[in-house]
Parts: C-alpha cells; structure tokens; sequence
C-alpha cells in the first residue's frame, strides 16, 4: 500500500513551534516511521456504502505516555462533507479508555470508516481531522492540529472555530485535515439489472384456430340421415356460422366429416358403417353448405374408442372407474368389448347413456383466423390508438415489435392500468428500469406481485429491482427463492465480485471482473458488445492497463454513441489519468 503519510513529521512541527504542548516533544524520536495508508487507495462503492481502512503505523518509543491523539475520518465533496467515526489514541499513562499506544511497544492501528453513499461523493476526498491534548500548557482541551504542516490554530483561526460562521470553520476545518484518498469508484452503479430481468410472455397469436362442431347421430347399425337427425344436429346454426365468416378475410374454413360406429358389435362391420355414416354425412353437409364454395372432406374412423372413454369419464354410470380399467389393460377392441360385455349391469347403462352418442357423424369446422399484422399492431401504437388493440396484442406490441424504450413505456402504462394485468406491470417495470426510472420500475414489480402468486419471474425482478434501488436487505428475501443469476447480482451488490463474475455473463460479468481486477476476462466478456456503455468500460479497463491512447480511444467512441457518458466521465474517478 502507497505510505501517503509521515505522521510523525507534523506532530514534530507542532511541538516544535507550540512548545506549550510540550507531550509531543519526544514523539519525533522516530519521526520516519510512522505511516499512514488507506486501503483502498480509490474508494469503491459496495451496497450503497462508501468503506475503507485506513492504518496508522507508530514505532518504538514514540508516543509520548501522556498524550492524547483524536483522529477523525471525513469525506468531502462539492457542497458538503460527512464526518466517519472518531478514533482516540493515548499514552499509557493517560487515565481513559482509549486505545492505548505503548511507547515500548508502538504497532499499528486501523480505522474502519464507512460513509452511506450520496451522489456528490464521486469526486470526493477522505481526510484525517486531528486533535491534540495534553495535560499541560494551551493544549489541556483538544485543539485541532494542521496534518499537512504541523501548525496548530493562529489567535485568528482559533477565534474562527470558537465563532458561529458554520461556512467559515468548515473551511478551516478542511485546510487542516490530511487527504488520504481521491474518488470513489461507483462501477458497481453501472450494473445493468434490466438485462436481468425477464419478462412475463403475452399470448398473442398471429393465428387462432377455432372449431365448431356437430354430431348427426345415426340409429344402431344405419347410415340413413332423418330429417329429426338433421334438426337435432342443428345444422342451421353450423352453417349461419360458416356463412358468418365467409364475409371476413382473414378467416380461412376447413369443412371435415367423420364418421364412426359405437364400439359394440364385430369390428369389420364396424368399419365398414363408419364408411357409410362419413359418406351419408359428407352429401347432407355438401347440400347444407353447396354456395359456400368450400369443399368437404369425409373420412372413417372405425369404433369411437376415444369417444367411448371421454362419455364414460364424464357420465354418472356406476362402477365406471372399472370400465376406465378395462380400457388400460386392454388394446384388442375385441377384447374390451368383451370385458366390458361381462360386466352385465354396467354394459345396460351403456346400451341407453353412452353407445347411441357413439353413432355418429362429426361435422367440423376449423377456423382458421388471421390477426392483425406487425404492421397494423405498430401502426395503431404510433397513433396511439391503444383501446384498438387487445391486451395480447398490447402485450406483444411491447415486447416484440419497438425497442424504443419510452414506446414501452407508454403502451404498457395503458395496459396496465386498463386490464390491471401482473403480465402488463412486470413488463412495464423492465422498461423502466432500463430508462432508468429505478423507483417507479419498483412499484410497478410490487403491483404485479399484489395483483396474484409471484411467479418465478416476477420473484426474480423483485430481487434486481431492489437491489438497483440499494434495498440489499429487501433483495436477500426474494433471493432466497431466486434463480443463480439473481443471486450472482447480489453478491455484485455486497461487494463479493468473484462469485458474483461466476454467475453473470456479458457487461455484468464484466462490471464484476473489472472490480475483481480480472482485466483480461472482462475484456473477453464484452468482446462483442459494441455499445457505449461497453466502449466506456474498455476505456476504464485502458486506465488500468495504463494504455491511454487505447483509453481515450474507446471513451471518444463511447460518447459518440452516447453524448451523456461525457458528464460522466468528467467525475469518474477510474477515467482521472485522462483529464487534462
């Protein structure tokens, strides 16, 4: 770690020019040896906290037995500063409960500091505030000691920090305290969870097909069609159907008959009179049907085994789950007829209740219908006709056919706020927080979770979106149940990038490797990623290399595809070596 440093020099200066504060006189005996460093040397920040260590080292025979050192941290930016906690040092004869430096023994001390994160702290400082007391001479209270010169307060000064002007000693303050770090390095803000997230599919379908459909049932071992089977198969209302969407274009009908026989009785006779009930059934269809234009197709399907099975299921009939049993252990239709004929009081239920349903021809209709086009869906959404549109097709419209990420915004409100859909606020949400509307993003998750079970995908959003609003805590009770990816950022977000590289792929993993300092590895996971954010981490990754050239290279093309990394990039710490 760079020795930022000489602690004992000032304190040497002081006594030297303030011999009133006559502790410190010996306390340059081993001026050279005491050191002051700060790990890390840039400041990082990790879960919404700015921390650091920082160490003082004291050597043999120097801190003088009745004094008292207070120490402390401060980090300062424009427009503010926030004071860490105080440290106290004292001599072995000093009579508290401060940490004791014994002049024998000398050693290091660390400082722990920690700062909640404000925005301003990007381009900050961390200082070290000293005091001095002795127990003699003017320094009998704690007086504030210059660190970069040793002095103490002039008459002046000390009259500026015994006075109200708040501004005033601030200053002064500040022009006393020793800098020990620059900048803070918020990498780690550059996340991207809405690559993360996933959304929640719509069921749009560019094709729908819908069947209509009719039995024209049949006496026991007849095809004839009667005029009663005709009525009773409601013919009418099949064909008022058909005649319907012949006027719609974007229908397409397909007319199909299939006939079938009960499956009671030899099964080659069977056969043969479903072939019979297709062909009886076609020419009342094609007479129904003959200014329609369409053609009708006919086909023999034997005995209605699948039939049988679907009535038995749905039917009241006693001891039908024997039945059901019967058709499991048996393939040979013979056979089943058989078993089924033995049980004599159930096959009478079926002779009345389920056999003459079997008699049949199946008239079908199979619509096929043809949405609106790509184009008419987007056309509808740029006029923002938006209540032209169903949900599915809003839905769609949002995930599929725009990019533009304030589209999604606006058709997804819409949507949202019309069907009150989970569906529409889990996607309004991703959009979002890829516009960087963090907090709104967040409300929109919680809303899609109020609105039914949290699936697996919105639990997973859950987790990303607290986490890009700093709620770690919040983040770890969906993490629980989240996917490895889920969990991967979290740990990005606690600061634990190497598990945190293992687990994300692409520009996070990178953000990940960077912090790691695994240079070549984040340089290999956005390869191929030519956006400006990823221009401007291989800007940041030059930095570290100390390839500048290569560095203002890629933060040139980074802003020219992105004009706002440029005020970025004015406070960014890593990107320091490049100012000019």
């Amino acid at each position: 770690m760079k020795n930022l440093f000489k602690l004992s020099v000032v304190l040497v200066a002081a006594s030297l020019a303030f011999s009133s504060c006559n502790c410190f006189k010996k306390m340059a005996k081993h001026q050279d040896e005491v050191n002051v460093t700060c790990a890390p040397e840039i400041l990082a920040l990790n879960n919404g906290v700015v921390a650091a260590d920082v160490t003082v080292t004291f050597p043999v025979e120097y801190f003088n037995a009745k004094a008292v050192l207070k120490v402390t941290p401060v980090l300062v930016f424009e427009g503010g500063e926030v004071a860490g906690t105080t440290k106290y040092f004292q001599g072995s004869k000093v009579d508290d409960n401060y940490t004791v430096v014994d002049k024998n023994n000398g050693g290091n001390y660390t400082l722990h500091v920690e700062f909640p994160y404000d925005a301003r702290m990007a381009q900050s400082m961390l200082q070290l505030r000293a005091e001095i007391k002795c127990p003699k001479g003017k320094c009998k209270e704690f007086t504030l000691v210059n660190l970069n010169n040793g002095a103490l307060p002039t008459k002046e000064q000390a009259a500026v920090l015994a006075g109200d002007d708040e501004a005033a000693k601030a200053a002064l303050a500040k022009e006393f305290g020793l800098t020990v770090a620059y900048g803070v390095n918020t990498l780690q803000q550059d996340l991207k969870y809405s690559d993360l997230m996933a959304p929640m599919a719509n069921n749009y379908k560019k094709v729908t097909t819908v069947v209509d459909k009719t039995d024209l049932l049949y006496a026991i071992n007849s095809s004839k069609v009667t005029k009663k089977n005709e009525e009773k198969a409601d013919l009418e209302a099949f064909k008022a159907n058909v005649d319907e969407q012949l006027g719609n274009d974007r229908i397409s009908q397909s007319i199909a008959v299939k006939g079938y026989a009960s499956p009671d009785g030899p099964v080659k006779f069977n056969d043969n009179l479903s072939q019979a009930r297709s062909e009886s059934g076609k020419k009342v269809v094609a007479k129904l049907l003959k200014d329609s234009g369409l053609d009708v197709d006919a086909a023999a399907y034997g005995e209605d085994w699948d039939g049988f099975k679907e009535l038995v299921e749905k039917s009241d009939i006693k001891d039908k789950d024997l039945i059901l049993q019967v058709l499991k252990m048996y393939n040979s239709p013979a056979e089943r007829e058989a078993q089924i004929k033995n049980l004599s009081s159930v096959f009478n239920e079926l002779k009345t209740e389920v056999l003459p349903e079997l008699r049949r021809s199946q008239i079908i209709n199979t619509s096929d219908i043809q949405g609106k086009t790509d184009a008419e869906i987007m056309a509808f959404v740029n006029n923002k006709q938006y209540d032209q549109l169903t949900n599915e097709e809003l839905l769609y419209a949002a995930e599929s056919l725009t990019d533009d990420v304030n589209v999604q915004i606006a058709v997804l409100e819409y949507t949202a706020k019309t069907y009150n859909d989970a569906r529409a606020y889990n996607n309004l949400g991703i959009a979002q927080e890829k516009a960087g509307e963090k907090a709104a993003a967040l409300k929109s998750f919680e809303k899609a979770a109020e609105l039914g079970n949290t699936t697996p995908e919105l639990n997973k959003n859950l987790v990303l979106a607290n986490l890009s609003n700093g709620n770690t805590a919040e983040a770890k009770k969906y993490a629980q149940a989240a996917d490895a990816q889920s969990k991967a950022a979290l740990a990005a977000a606690q600061g634990d990038y190497k598990s945190a590289a293992n687990g994300l792929e692409g520009y996070n993993a990178a953000i990940a490797q960077v912090m790691n300092n695994d240079l070549a590895g984040a340089k290999k996971s956005i390869a191929k990623d030519n956006s400006a954010e990823a221009d401007y981490l291989r800007a940041v990754i030059a930095v570290k290399e100390g390839d500048l050239t290569a560095a203002e290279a890629q933060l040139k093309s980074a802003i020219s595809k992105n004009p706002k990394l440029a005020d970025k990039a004015a406070k960014d710490v890593n990107l320091k070596a490049l100012a000019k």
